[in-house]
């Protein structure tokens, strides 16, 4: 009978585990990191094999925890779905954890601040997805609400609900984001033409649109840079 290949079948010197009482968690490599977190592995691997696989795939790095969907997790040997759950809700709070160590000190300072703060959550995304940032008169930030999911355009984009939003916040200033998959953040003539009905219906109401930014891989474009606002 097999036995699957665990942590305990390694030499001591390359056991997650014990390296991270010896040197603590900042002297583990990122495939020690995943392996605490896969446990167990095969009766061919072993979990560091797999986490040097997961490793392996699209980026080659870290960030194929965002890269890789649910089911290409499954697809990696010794993956089932207990561990591509825990694998991806480790993604999702790095995320969080990210976005939370700066939002204290968010303002509507510059465009690069506010790309900044959203770029890690959106230049991974698969599907173009659409946000609104609210912010008050001193410029600090109010949150943020999700608007829509697909190609941005008029029809899709309820400025309304956007409008009502910052209303009850009592926001005076709001930006607009969105991602493009693509990577390339060149804006498309739907993304302007959104923008204007955006900032003309922002006016009756004495809210500024500040800024449309749009998230391309590890860059942006803002409307405001590029005088389009």
């Amino acid at each position: 009978m097999h036995t699957n290949k665990t942590i305990k079948n390694l030499p001591a010197s390359e056991r997650p585990y014990e390296k991270f009482l010896s040197g603590g968690a900042s002297g583990l490599s990122d495939a020690d990191l995943l392996a605490i977190i896969i446990k167990t592995g095969t009766k061919d691997l072993s979990s560091v094999d797999i986490a040097h696989e997961i490793l392996s795939q699209k980026q080659g790095n870290l960030l194929n925890l965002y890269e890789m969907s649910f089911e290409e997790l499954l697809r990696i040997p010794g993956i089932g779905q207990v561990k591509a759950i825990q694998l991806k809700a480790i993604a999702e709070l790095s995320l969080r954890i990210s976005k939370t160590t700066r939002i204290e000190s968010l303002r509507m300072n510059t465009p690069s601040t506010i790309a900044d703060y959203y770029m890690e959550q959106m230049r991974h995304l698969r599907e173009e997805i659409v946000m609104c940032a609210y912010f008050d008169v001193k410029s600090r930030f109010l949150g943020d609400k999700f608007i829509s999911k697909g190609s941005l355009c008029s029809s899709v984009v309820d400025i309304s609900s956007i409008l009502r939003t910052a209303l009850e916040k009592n926001a005076s200033k709001i930006v607009l984001l969105h991602n493009h998959p693509s990577g390339d953040c060149t804006p498309s003539r739907d993304d302007i033409a959104v923008t204007d009905n955006l900032s003309d219906g922002s006016k009756i109401f004495s809210i500024e649109l500040c800024d449309h930014i749009i998230i391309g891989d590890n860059e942006y474009y803002s409307f405001y840079e590029n005088n389009l606002i």
